[in-house]
């Protein structure tokens, strides 16, 4: 996997002017010898199909399941890793509320390298009257950036997809650097940011929701709730398969209350995590006032606050993948 992104070591907060608020380990502990590692979305979807192709999954496109297991008939387990928009969820929640938009969209792409000696390694985050700007330097010298504007009205779809580097220089005009940067840029993708309100019913006998279709926390930890989500999973159906073979029984019918210890496992954690995603979002849409409150504390505070406030991520054990 490392192969197909590359190594960032460091996080900078920025303020608009150019004043530098903060700098910390990039997703990891300070202490930790291992890079935090930046990959396409697509580049990670692409090895982790592969991987899964490997272990023996069957992977069927082109079809929309109209019932659960519609597929190959009647389902023993269905599990709901189908996004935000989930179909499964609905299933087990026909009257829930759907996501609703969360006042922030995003927009993604690349643009030419400003200094051929520029530093690469580094995750920049600059806060703006437009929301915030994040770009890195790609070891060739490219820069990958990412656009999250504050904006409580959700655009359609066509407002959304006629976003351009220069409307989005506009938007952060306050600062040189963004300004910058777009005047090179290409636009790549669009994403309007949603939250889901909580979702009454997690689990059924026969059906589980992970990841996105019923956490989507962002803050760049989606995947990585994801992924523990499904090691987790994996961990509780194998124990109460090895428990009721151990009893001389089908593994099948210990289901049910896999599923619900699998649950009550998750629900501490992505609490936390909700919150954490809560607050991230309220950074990027503050008004002057709070912005420049900010600006004057964070440079004192954020150094020292933020690995008590985040080392929680980083020490979580998953546990082992059981053998099949």
């Amino acid at each position: 996997m490392a192969e197909a992104g590359f190594p960032v070591w460091n996080q900078r907060m920025w303020s608009a002017r150019g004043k530098l608020l903060g700098q910390v380990a990039r997703n990891r502990r300070p202490e930790d010898p291992r890079p935090s590692l930046t990959l396409r979305r697509e580049d990670l979807v692409g090895i982790l199909r592969a991987a899964a192709t490997r272990e023996g999954a069957q992977i069927v496109t082109g079809r929309r399941m109209s019932e659960p297991g519609d597929l190959d008939g009647p389902a023993e387990l269905v599990i709901g890793a189908d996004g935000m928009w989930s179909f499964t969820r609905t299933l087990l929640n026909p009257a829930a509320k759907p996501p609703r938009y969360a006042g922030v969209y995003s927009v993604s792409g690349t643009a030419a390298t400003l200094d051929t000696a520029a530093e690469t390694g580094v995750f920049n985050m600059i806060f703006s009257r437009g929301g915030a700007f994040v770009h890195m330097t790609a070891p060739d010298g490219t820069i990958w950036w990412n656009a999250q504007v504050a904006d409580s009205y959700e655009p359609s779809h066509e407002r959304l997809d006629r976003t351009s580097p220069a409307l989005l220089a506009d938007l952060f005009r306050d600062c040189a650097r963004v300004e910058s940067i777009l005047e090179r840029a290409r636009v790549d993708s669009r994403t309007l940011t949603h939250v889901l309100p909580e979702t009454p019913l997690r689990h059924d006998r026969h059906h589980v929701l992970i990841g996105d279709a019923v956490h989507p926390v962002g803050a760049g930890q989606g995947a990585s709730m994801a992924l523990e989500d499904a090691v987790v999973l994996a961990r509780h159906l194998a124990a109460a398969r090895d428990d009721r073979l151990g009893r001389g029984r089908s593994g099948a019918s210990g289901i049910p209350d896999a599923l619900a210890a699998f649950d009550a496992a998750r629900q501490k954690r992505l609490r936390k995590m909700t919150v954490a995603a809560r607050r991230n979002r309220d950074a990027k849409t503050m008004g002057p006032l709070k912005a420049h409150v900010r600006d004057l504390v964070m440079p004192i505070v954020f150094p020292r606050a933020y690995p008590a406030a985040t080392n929680w991520l980083y020490d979580f054990d998953t546990g082992s993948l059981p053998r099949s």
